[in-house]
This record gives C-alpha cells, structure tokens and sequence, in this order.
C-alpha cells in the first residue's frame, strides 16, 4: 500500500489534530493519548467537518460539531445518534518521527 506523508510526529502532541486531503477525501489524523489515529473527516449523518468538533483525547473520540454524534477514532463507528452509519478510517504508521497513512 502507499504511503502519505502526514506531519511530523512532533508536530502532533497529545489532543491535537490535523486535516489533510488525499485523492479528493479529508481525513482528520489526531494524537489520542499518544495513539495516533485517522479517520475520514466527514460526518456520515450530514457532512459536517469532524475536525472543528470537540475532541476527547482520553476517550478517542470526536463529536461532530453540527447535530453531536460521537464517532470512535479507533474505528470509524459513531457512538451516538443522530449518525448511524461508521466512517472509514486509514492505518497509521510512524516512521522514525514522520506520520505516515497507508491509502489503498
């Protein structure tokens, strides 16, 4: 699979995020309690932008900022109504102090 540089790992401390955008898809990637995670940034309920909602970085989630579903970074799922339906998420790979995706 194909690596996409994402930031340095250093730029990426704990509770912070960055967005990204990769063959037309924007992906939020965020530093959870040191575990690095990425996920489509997109709210499956309407399309809101995930990356300006509340982030908890102790629980791994992200809550959209339009209507409040709570999306699980780990897996995509939301946690919460008014979305049902999970969003993707991208494997992660830290190499040396570079975040990596792997997109197929």
């Amino acid at each position: 699979m194909p690596l996409i540089d994402v930031c340095p790992l250093s730029a990426l401390p704990v509770g912070a995020r960055v967005t990204l955008e990769h063959d037309d898809v924007e992906i939020v990637v965020v530093n959870c309690a040191g575990e690095i995670l990425a996920m489509e940034d997109r709210c499956s309920h309407d399309d809101g932008d995930l990356s300006e909602g509340t982030l908890d970085a102790e629980a791994c989630t992200i809550e959209c900022p339009r209507h409040g579903a709570l999306f699980d970074l780990r897996t995509g799922r939301p946690k919460t109504l008014p979305a049902y339906q999970p969003v993707d998420t991208f494997p992660v790979v830290v190499d040396g102090d570079t975040i990596k995706l792997e997109m197929d």
